[in-house]
């Protein structure tokens, strides 16, 4: 039953994952941070699918990955395959959902991040991931002496700064947003309850 409660959670992250990228990101040209966002500067630049470009950034990662923490690999490369389907399957979807809901840029840039956030927090309660640059920060941890949440928020600065000069300032400010509102997110859905706690 563990298993199945696992498979089901990392395919309703995965699902997060893709709405909140189709339905609020894309059409306002709005970044994520990690792999993620530079899929997006890539399909924004170049028009090449989302899900594709994530899986192919990942490569180096996982093969990293593979040689040097097999456990890590296998925890994430289900979530990494998963998120990436979904968000094609999901990207002829958003034309009837724009049709029928039309929200602005900041506001879709905040639950758009948080839909995210959610997704990818769900997973790494459950011990998995979507790989990327969290799997990058792990590594890198070892020889730079900064906490993992510390390298990942100054990967994804990087990320959507280079966004920001590459498409618009306004992609730069609202991607801050969604780094912000994901990250809220993530920290809810991975809160552990403390047995000594007062609070019930």
């Amino acid at each position: 039953m563990r298993p199945f409660l696992r498979y089901t959670v990392i395919l309703l992250g995965g699902l997060l994952i893709a709405a909140g990228t189709n339905f609020f990101l894309v059409p306002y040209k709005i970044l994520d941070g990690g792999i993620i966002g530079i899929a997006l500067i890539i399909n924004y630049i170049t028009g090449t699918k989302i899900g594709l470009a994530i899986i192919v950034c990942s490569l180096p990662i996982f093969l990293l990955a593979w040689v040097k923490e097999r456990d890590i690999f296998y925890n994430s490369i289900l979530g990494l395959v998963i998120s990436s389907f979904l968000i094609e399957l999901l990207g002829p979807l958003q034309f009837y959902f724009l049709y029928y809901i039309e929200l602005g840029s900041i506001s879709s840039a905040i639950i758009g991040g948080f839909l995210m956030g959610s997704g990818l927090g769900l997973m790494l309660r459950f011990k998995a991931s979507t790989g990327g640059t969290d799997l990058l920060a792990k590594f890198l941890k070892r020889y730079v002496p900064l906490n993992v949440g510390v390298i990942i928020f100054l990967t994804d600065i990087l990320i959507i700064g280079a966004g920001g000069l590459l498409i618009s300032k306004e992609t730069f400010f609202h991607s801050i947003l969604t780094i912000f509102s994901g990250g809220v997110a993530t920290g809810l859905c991975t809160l552990e309850n403390k047995p000594d706690s007062t609070w019930k």
